[in-house]
């Protein structure tokens, strides 16, 4: 009997790598915040997480492969509908958007969720070796 990892670790591992996307687009904030007329972008995790959990529950879309060794195509691409722009609390004269505080904020703020997943996620393998090993 196989052990089916999709089933196993759930959303967990997903959640896990939206996460990271999420800090990478922080960072790029937070590097960017005296540049002009720079856009300041975030990624809505809740949204993006219960699209993810929607396509798990109704099936995933799988495109036609022509060739076995081709690599499926799936995951989360970063694009305009998932990226969002920011409304700034206070505008800029050089019109930028970049909050620094805020985006500090919000970047603890995922550091805390990504350590979080990080620990369930590594509480469902201890508990699948546990399983393996008959303890």
């Amino acid at each position: 009997m196989s052990i089916s990892f999709d089933k196993a670790l759930g959303i967990h591992e997903k959640a896990l790598s939206f996460r990271a996307q999420r800090a990478e687009v922080l960072a790029n904030n937070i590097a960017n915040a005296d540049t002009p007329n720079y856009k300041a972008r975030d990624m809505d995790f809740s949204s993006v997480l219960a699209a993810e959990a929607d396509k798990q529950q109704k099936g995933r879309i799988a495109l036609d492969r022509t060739n076995s060794r081709h690599i499926e195509a799936e995951g989360l691409a970063m694009g305009d509908d998932t990226l969002k722009y920011r409304t700034p609390m206070q505008p800029s004269i050089d019109q930028n958007t970049v909050d620094a505080q805020m985006e500090q904020s919000n970047y603890a703020e995922n550091a805390v969720g990504f350590q979080a997943s990080f620990t369930l996620l590594n509480s469902k393998f201890k508990g699948l070796v546990a399983a393996l090993r008959g303890e």
